[in-house]
């Protein structure tokens, strides 16, 4: 055994230990829920615009698209933009490293991996801080609905001459939207790539927590995702490439972070 492979064992077996200390999980839970009355994920950027992630999401979402290096990255909800930036400044981190093992300098100008991200209502402050942005080039912005039969259309052209696809779902947390966003969106995800579903956290939070909200515990991403499973298992679907779609939650990746806005909700295509 390698180096590497040895202290990927141990990396491994401190995960297992995480996700088997429910009294730990449990404190990460409070830690969560007390974190919101604080708005601690509002103070964060990425390459500076205003991300809206716990950190250790944010660390989650470098590490899923080095994993799997992505051609393109499907996002819906924008708000201010970092989440974009995040991913756009890894895929051109990819594109870049890839460049250097040719041997062949890198062409900022050429098309290369990209970042779409789609939201009902694109500020204008925000997309003038996103278009400004060095990385703009690998973003495209879509303002309308995330299930609007013309924008999911469109959408799905880009995805099929991709040859791998990866999506986060971050806009409207209500059951219905969400799960119509994974009818949608989830065909488009490749064979070992991610849709990953934002936000699930909230049917863990104590009811109430969320009364100005159209969303709220037994309505939210979760029930969402727990509902799309369970039709994924009873009335078999097959995505975009043909394949049968099958999904699994990632725990190794949610124990990992220990503190997280999604539990259940990173799905692994298999």
């Amino acid at each position: 055994m390698t180096p590497d492979q040895t202290f990927a064992k141990y990396v491994a077996g401190n995960i297992a230990g995480i996700g088997a200390d429910r009294d730990f999980l449990g404190l990460s839970n409070i830690w969560v829920r007390e974190c919101i009355r604080h708005n601690y994920a509002q103070n964060f950027t990425w390459l500076g615009r205003p991300i809206i992630q716990v950190p250790q999401d944010t660390y989650a979402i470098q590490e899923l698209i080095w994993r799997v290096k992505p051609d393109l990255v499907i996002e819906t909800g924008i708000a201010h933009g970092g989440s974009l930036i995040l991913s756009a400044s890894m895929l051109a981190l990819i594109d870049y490293c890839e460049a250097m093992e040719r041997g062949t300098p890198l062409d900022p100008r050429a098309g290369g991996r990209k970042v779409i991200g789609v939201d009902i209502d694109i500020r204008p402050h925000n997309r003038a801080g996103i278009a400004a942005h060095p990385l703009a080039r690998k973003i495209e912005m879509i303002e309308g609905s995330s299930i609007d039969d013309g924008i999911v259309a469109r959408i799905r052209g880009e995805a099929a001459r991709a040859e791998t696809v990866m999506v986060f779902l971050d806009s409207n947390h209500t059951h219905d939207h969400v799960l119509s966003e994974l009818e949608l969106y989830a065909p488009m995800v490749s064979q070992g790539s991610y849709v990953v579903v934002w936000d699930t956290g909230v049917e863990d939070l104590p009811a109430g927590m969320c009364a100005d909200r159209p969303w709220g515990k037994g309505d939210n991403p979760k029930t969402a995702v727990w509902d799309y499973l369970r039709r994924l298992d009873n009335d078999p679907r097959h995505g975009d490439d043909g394949e049968r779609l099958r999904f699994e939650i990632d725990k190794v990746l949610e124990h990992k972070l220990a503190i997280t806005a999604a539990p259940d909700g990173f799905l692994r295509r298999l």
